[in-house]
C-alpha cells in the first residue's frame, strides 16, 4: 500500500480525520480493494465519476484517448481541417455535417459503447454540450450510476431543450437504434488464459467488462463488425485495445469497409484505434 494512496484515502473520503472508519479502510486497501471503490469516485477528464455500482474503474490511460477525442471532434465542429499533433503521430480531422434532430436541436449523436460506469460519455457531454450521448451498457446495475454521473456532472437542461443523453441496457448493439457519428468504446478486450492482469484487479472489478474471450478479441470482433450498421457514412469507431491486438483489428477493419489508424497512449504503448468509414 502506497503512502500516496493512504493521503487521497484520507484527505478524500474522510477529510483529514483518522476515524475508526478510516482504520478499517487502511485495512481494506492493504488487502487489495481498489481505492477508488473506498472512496467511491475518481477524477476524469474534469468529471467527478461515482462508483457506486463497481463497475470498471477509469484508467489514466483512457482519459488520454478520450481527451484526444474531445479535441478532434471539437476541431471539426469548428470547421478546422488543420490535424491534431498525437506523440510525433497525427489525427486526421473529419468534417461532421450538421442536421436537426427529433428536438430540434442541430448537434453530433455519440454512442459511448460498454459505457460502465459513463466516464467516457459523461466528459464528452460536459465538453460538447451540443451533442447528444447515447450509453449503452449490458449490466443493469450501472445504469442508475450513469445517470448520477450526469446528472452531477452536467449543468441542469434548459427548460426547452430536451435531455442531452440516452441510457440503455444493451448487450453492445442489441438494444441500440439509429446512426452515430462518432462510437466511443472502452469493451472488455483482456485475454482471461494470458494471466496479466494483477490479481487485485482480478479480485475486485468486473469481469464482465474485463475479459474479451479468445485472445481478447471476441467483443472488439463484434463491434467492428456490427458497426457500420449504425454509423453515418463519414462516422468514426474510436476503441481501445492491447498492443497485441493492433494487427488483427487492422485486418478487421480493412474487412468491414473501414480505414484504420493505431495511436500510442501517453506511456508510447499502442493503445487505441481510430476506424473510419470509408467515403461514398
Amino acid at each position: 500500500m502506497e503512502n500516496q494512496e493512504i493521503a487521497w484515502l484520507l484527505n478524500e473520503k474522510y477529510q483529514g480525520a483518522k476515524t475508526a472508519d478510516y482504520e478499517a479502510d487502511c485495512a481494506r486497501l492493504a488487502a487489495g480493494e481498489p481505492l477508488g471503490y473506498l472512496i467511491g469516485h475518481v477524477p476524469f477528464l474534469g468529471c467527478t465519476i461515482h462508483l457506486d455500482s463497481t463497475p470498471l474503474i477509469p484508467r489514466v490511460e483512457t482519459e488520454f484517448w478520450v481527451e484526444k477525442a474531445i479535441a478532434t471532434i471539437t476541431s471539426s465542429l469548428q470547421t478546422k481541417c488543420d490535424n491534431l499533433e498525437l506523440n510525433d503521430t497525427t489525427l486526421d480531422c473529419f468534417v461532421v455535417l450538421p442536421r436537426k434532430d427529433d428536438g430540434g436541436d442541430t448537434g453530433l449523436k455519440i454512442l459511448d459503447l460498454c459505457a460502465g460506469s459513463g466516464a467516457i460519455g459523461v466528459a464528452v457531454a460536459k465538453a460538447i454540450p451540443d451533442a447528444h450521448v447515447t450509453f449503452a451498457e449490458i449490466d443493469h446495475s450501472h445504469l442508475p450510476t450513469i445517470e448520477k454521473n450526469l446528472t452531477e456532472n452536467l449543468p441542469a437542461q434548459p427548460f426547452n431543450r430536451t435531455k442531452g443523453w440516452t441510457v440503455l441496457q444493451s448487450d453492445l448493439f442489441e438494444n441500440v437504434s439509429g446512426q452515430f457519428d462518432i462510437i466511443l468504446t472502452n469493451p472488455p478486450y483482456i485475454d482471461a488464459q494470458a494471466h496479466t492482469v494483477d490479481a487485485n484487479v482480478a479480485a475486485h472489478e468486473p469481469h464482465l467488462a474485463l475479459f474479451g474471450g479468445t485472445a481478447g478479441m471476441e467483443i472488439i470482433t463484434r463491434i467492428i463488425t456490427e458497426a457500420p450498421h449504425h454509423l453515418t457514412p463519414i462516422g468514426q469507431l474510436w476503441i481501445e485495445h492491447e498492443p497485441a491486438q493492433v494487427e488483427a483489428i487492422a485486418a478487421l477493419a480493412h474487412n468491414h469497409g473501414f480505414s484504420c489508424v493505431t495511436h500510442p497512449d501517453q506511456y508510447d504503448t499502442p493503445r487505441f484505434s481510430v476506424l473510419t468509414m470509408a467515403q461514398l
